[in-house]
């Protein structure tokens, strides 16, 4: 079973609502790894094996998604997704039958959508995961997204990654904690 070692020790502190955010300096790493025409950055994540073929036009990289069972074109916050997917699923036991990719939103008449979002078997959301592509350095910006979708989306725990870089965070219902680590499904759902 792999684990996550959340990176959280960085010196410049923003005060937010929700606690103490602190951002991740953004350094990517110069191994890649290479599809076809397309080149990935190996993320902070489990490996699997991620099924792939060339797009039609040849010049770039679909995927058949875990959640969606469709193919998707394999965009570097696909690759991230696709990688937390594989994580949630495999290594902490958050089934993929109760998993939402890009649930949809509407925030002040604005559509907007979730990336991940994992329910328990009544519905309830128990997890909700924002991404970005690993080259966009985890912000207060980023934060506060989560934290809008959360208005609409009570989850007990939130994380925001780029697949280098994660932080999670407990919500107890008035205020915030920063976690070590994401619990297992059957943690969340006892």
């Amino acid at each position: 079973m792999s684990r996550i070692t959340w990176r959280c020790g960085m010196p410049t502190k923003i005060e937010c609502g929700c606690g103490i955010f602190e951002p991740m300096a953004q350094e990517l790493p110069t191994a890649r790894i290479q599809l076809g025409p397309c080149t990935y950055v190996p993320l902070n994540l489990p490996p699997f094996e991620l099924k792939w073929q060339m797009s039609s036009d040849g010049k770039g990289v679909v995927s058949p998604c875990l959640v969606r069972k469709k193919t998707v074109a394999l965009e570097p916050e696909e690759w991230v997704r696709q990688h937390w997917l594989h994580y949630l699923s495999s290594d902490l036991g958050y089934p993929l039958s109760l998993t939402s990719v890009e649930l949809p939103l509407d925030l002040n008449g604005q559509a907007q959508f979730a990336d991940v979002v994992c329910h328990n078997p009544d519905g309830q959301a128990l997890l909700m995961v924002e991404l970005k592509r690993p080259d966009v350095a985890l912000s207060r910006a980023v934060l506060d997204q989560i934290l809008r979708y959360h208005l609409k989306v009570r989850t007990p725990l939130l994380v925001i990654s780029n697949g280098l870089h994660h932080q999670g965070y407990r919500f107890n219902g008035t205020q915030f904690t920063l976690l070590d680590s994401i619990p297992r499904y059957e943690e969340m759902n006892a």
